[in-house]
């Protein structure tokens, strides 16, 4: 380090050359910025006249000039006497300050009151917002985790409100001559592509986490395949599936997952293909590769990656009243609170609670289907209502005779029980796409179609590279 220093502190010159003393150094530094002051303040005929003016200013440079000079800061000077001889340089303009915004996070329990109250407005402030701007009483539907951002006067009083609905949406509502008004921003949306490839080990839900795919998706992959695959019983080790997906991006930021674009699964050998298509009056939904619906009539389970507990069975021993009773169902064990799906469209004609049951809900289907949904925690249709197939009809419980939480399903064609793992091969089979729909179709998914082959035939490639490698293993 004293090495470095010493470097620093070198003055350049010629070899040979003697060395020049600091003494010296400081009388030369001395007698140049008397010389520099002597011409640049000595008197001319231009500024004469203004000499009066400026005594207090020459006297200072005097009393500076006669002061000690400090070596290592007298190279400051020449900008210093710049500065007093040109006010405009040492006070340049200075940029506005951006109006502060005071930012409230909306809490749970919270209402717009409270919020405004927080920010230090009233109830005054809400009254004119919600009723002087275009929309304003849109600004009641918050959510926790939103934002409220309000900005002030320089008299105090509320001169605009922000509320962030999502990364994607806000709405200001800016004080007007006349009342408020209402500016909503969508934010601009990049729409990338892109895929995942899984083996199941343990479930279609650890192996979905592990690819990198969120909860949602899993879910979605699941409802997209839940006509042909039972994903209660039917999945097995070593099944593998690929999903080809969208991603939405904000200011270069992932904002939320997009829609599925393409997947397959391969369940014990067999595979099956599915492509998301709009057709002509705007319905999308998914089909195989010639334009059959992934969707069946009937869902295969009603509920998700969960266990069955209980099977149907006519001569089952009843676990609580310990007697020889029909199991007319499927009963699938979970966690409270596990949503429980309807089955296919239909209709609610029963929703009560009997000591026996709990709570349950019956759906029509049509003329000859009905489903049962027993011991529910919750139910979130009401009689008469009318239901779409995959749409929440309630929750998993353990309410009337049930042992612990589990959903007990039924289903009846004509008036008579069925076996709820068995009926599906007697139900009326898929619908397919209207001809003149096929060419669009087909054009729709051509590259989806031909990825999805890359990827298949890149995971047989690596089953086979794995198998040659474990057979030549000493």
């Amino acid at each position: 380090m004293q090495k470095f220093e010493n470097l620093r502190g070198a003055t350049a010159r010629s070899p040979g050359q003697p060395p020049v003393h600091r003494k010296h150094l400081l009388a030369a530094g001395v007698l140049t910025v008397l010389v520099a002051a002597t011409a640049v303040f000595a008197p001319s005929r231009d500024v004469a006249a203004n000499r009066e003016d400026r005594s207090d200013l020459g006297f200072k440079l005097d009393q500076d000039i006669l002061a000690p000079i400090d070596v290592n800061s007298a190279v400051m000077q020449p900008t210093t006497i710049a500065a007093a001889n040109h006010p405009e340089v040492a006070s340049a303009p200075a940029t506005p300050a951006a109006p502060e915004w005071d930012t409230q996070t909306v809490r749970s329990g919270d209402n717009l009151s409270l919020i405004f109250k927080r920010a230090g407005f009233n109830s005054a402030d809400v009254h004119a917002v919600a009723n002087e701007a275009p929309e304003g009483k849109a600004l009641s539907r918050i959510y926790p985790g939103q934002t409220i951002a309000f900005l002030a006067s320089d008299d105090g009083s509320l001169q605009a409100v922000r509320h962030v609905i999502s990364p994607l949406e806000s709405v200001t509502y800016q004080r007007a001559d006349e009342g408020f008004s209402t500016e909503r921003e969508i934010a601009q949306t990049d729409i990338q592509e892109t895929w995942v490839s899984a083996e199941i080990s343990s479930s279609l839900f650890m192996a979905g986490q592990d690819a990198g795919l969120s909860n949602g998706l899993i879910i979605e992959l699941a409802n997209i395949f839940t006509g042909v695959i039972d994903f209660v019983q039917d999945p097995r080790k070593g099944d593998t599936f690929h999903v080809i997906y969208e991603e939405l991006y904000v200011g270069g930021e992932k904002y939320q997952d997009g829609s599925i674009l393409a997947a397959s699964f391969t369940n014990k050998g067999k595979t099956f293909n599915a492509f998301r298509f709009e057709d002509k009056e705007g319905h999308v939904a998914y089909y195989n590769e010639e334009g059959v619906s992934m969707r069946k009539a009937f869902m295969l389970a009603p509920v998700d990656f969960t266990r069955i507990s209980s099977n149907y069975n006519p001569r089952r021993l009843h676990p609580i009243y310990k007697t020889t009773r029909p199991h007319r169902g499927t009963d699938y064990a979970a966690p409270t609170g596990t949503p429980v799906y309807a089955a296919g469209d239909g209709r609610v004609i029963k929703s009560g609670f009997t000591r026996a049951n709990g709570n349950y809900l019956f759906l029509q289907h049509g003329d000859r289907y009905v489903t049962r949904y027993l011991h529910l925690h919750q139910r979130k249709v009401k009689q008469g209502q009318r239901v779409t197939q995959g749409q929440v009809i309630g929750s998993v419980g353990s309410t009337g005779a049930a042992t612990g939480p589990h959903l007990h399903y039924e289903f009846l064609i004509d008036g008579r029980h069925r076996d709820p793992r068995q009926v599906h091969r007697e139900l009326p089979k898929a619908k397919t796409l209207a001809t003149s729909e096929l060419p669009a179709f087909r054009n729709v998914i051509a590259d989806a179609s031909e990825q999805l082959a890359g990827l298949q035939e890149d995971r047989r490639l690596a089953m086979r590279s794995g198998d040659k490698d474990t057979s030549n293993a000493p």
